[in-house]
């Protein structure tokens, strides 16, 4: 949190009773170097104290190291030692050596923008050093002061009923800040104030919340995005991360960092909290889908209404995804868009997977399965529409369209539309086709033979010798005679259809 006016070079300034006067316009200073904060005050003579000095002082001198000299480059190397030194303010000590500040000095703080201001005769510079340090005490026994009220208020806040909800909220208030709690899945739950960021901001820091959960590991991290500046901080165990709370504000202090660890403890336990209704709930929507796949859709439609507001109206869609590599952040993100689209979503797992139900009459059923697989870099197969006297038809078409389609979200009829062959196409299909033809293959490679060919041409032309002849350029006694010659290799009476289908399903799949 940004530290109070109690110990800047301004409020030292404003200190009536210490009589200092700015000898420099403020708009000839550093932009924001009357709000540097001044961590303590020295007095020195020396021509270059830098040796003994640290950043964030505000140095005194009576200029006596000056008396003899008027070299405007003394002056000008004297500033500048102290501006790289992390000097933040000079004061001078008038009619100690001399009655005002000399005017090189002024030249040469302007020129560094260093604030210079006259320290009267009447104010003693330990009077100065006793106000700073007087300050920094009253800050600090203030800032504990805040810190103990809010981790109070925080735990008076984690009593109320959503506790998490109550505990963010008084955290925004506290730290006067918005305050955000992405989920597992990077998705921004809660928030306050509700809608602060804009919707670039917003979007952005999502894709960095995402970055910072799929690296999973627990961590703290600053950022900024424009001209917010942000912390987040990860809920959870590495591995195993609950979420992330983001809080639009820059770098904390020691108290309000002791803050935040109280609200990360007690949203961890919430969230671990949690999970555990998250596994009752996954193992009741796992009940209802082995209720679904026996067709019978009462038991599942009673338990679904009074739970989650009813399954989706039929027809339905029934779809099966592969998402197991991020199965908590799927879970999650399911759960989520179920309760935004009450009666119009239904999930559950089984053995076989995860199953989804939408409402086949609405396109906002299809978008959210594209999403989910946009987002989670999953694939997903999907059922033609069907009754939930069908369901079980419906999640084997799924998993055919989930293993056999190449699109992210794949539908069972596109599925279907390339033939029943088109299923041979996997490693163990062609190593059974390889097999079928090797003996017309080998016979080709050995003797000349145009074997495969002519029985690729001949069955294509639903065997008729004549027209596989026209096809291929020869005599139909060729082609009669190698197919004659193909049966003996085969072994095979390639009249009968069986034969046949078997034969040009292994040509087919070899393509």
């Amino acid at each position: 949190m940004a530290q109070t006016d109690g110990t800047t070079v301004r409020a030292l300034l404003a200190r009536r009773d210490l009589h200092l006067r700015l000898a420099l316009d403020e708009h000839r200073l550093a932009p924001g170097a009357l709000d540097a904060p001044v961590r303590w005050v020295h007095n020195s003579d020396l021509t270059d104290p830098t040796p003994f000095l640290t950043d964030g002082l505000a140095l005194l001198t009576t200029g006596t190291q000056f008396a003899d000299v008027d070299d405007p480059a003394a002056f000008d190397g004297y500033v500048r030692r102290l501006v790289r030194s992390g000097v933040v303010a000079l004061g001078f000590g008038t009619e100690v050596v001399r009655e005002g500040i000399p005017p090189l000095l002024v030249t040469a703080c302007a020129t560094h923008r260093l604030p210079l201001f006259e320290v009267p005769y009447r104010t003693p510079f330990i009077a100065i050093g006793r106000a700073n340090a007087e300050a920094i005490a009253a800050q600090a026994f203030a800032r504990r002061s805040w810190a103990l009220a809010a981790q109070r208020a925080i735990a008076l806040a984690a009593l109320r009923p959503d506790g998490l909800a109550a505990t963010l909220a008084e955290l925004a208030r506290q730290l006067d800040a918005w305050v955000g709690l992405f989920d597992a899945a990077g998705v921004l739950t809660r928030e306050h104030p509700s809608g602060a960021l804009d919707a670039a901001t917003a979007a952005a820091l999502a894709d960095e919340v995402s970055a910072v959960l799929r690296r999973g590991a627990r961590a703290g991290s600053s950022l900024r995005l424009g001209d917010v500046p942000f912390s987040l901080q990860t809920l959870g165990r590495g591995g195993h991360l609950r979420g992330v709370i983001a809080i639009a504000s820059g770098e904390l202090d020691q108290e309000g960092r002791g803050v935040l660890t109280s609200v990360i403890a007690m949203a961890g336990l919430a969230l671990e909290q949690n999970e555990g209704l998250a596994r009752a709930r996954a193992l009741l929507r796992a009940g209802m889908v082995q209720s679904l796949r026996t067709d019978d859709p009462t038991l599942a439609r009673r338990i679904s209404r009074d739970m989650w507001g009813g399954l989706p109206a039929a027809p339905v869609l029934v779809a099966a995804t592969d998402a197991s590599a991020r199965r908590d952040a799927v879970t999650e993100w399911l759960e989520l868009r179920a309760h935004e689209r009450a009666g119009r979503l239904f999930f559950g797992r089984d053995e076989d997977g995860l199953l989804l139900v939408v409402p086949a009459r609405s396109d906002a059923g299809m978008a959210d399965l594209t999403e989910l697989a946009e987002r989670f870099d999953v694939h997903i197969g999907v059922s033609d529409p069907a009754a939930y006297g069908e369901f079980s038809r419906a999640a084997g078409e799924a998993a055919v369209a989930l293993r056999r389609g190449s699109a992210p979200v794949s539908r069972f009829g596109e599925v279907a539309a390339s033939g029943v062959l088109s299923a041979l196409d996997t490693e163990a299909g062609r190593t059974l086709a390889r097999a079928a033809i090797a003996p017309l293959a080998a016979s080709d490679a050995e003797d000349g033979t145009a074997l495969v060919e002519t029985v690729r041409v001949w069955l294509e032309h639903d065997a008729r010798f004549d027209a596989a002849a026209t096809a291929l350029g020869v005599h139909r006694h060729t082609v009669r005679a190698r197919i004659a010659h193909a049966q003996q290799l085969l072994g095979v009476d390639l009249a009968g259809f069986a034969a046949r289908a078997e034969l040009w399903a292994a040509l087919r799949t070899l393509g």
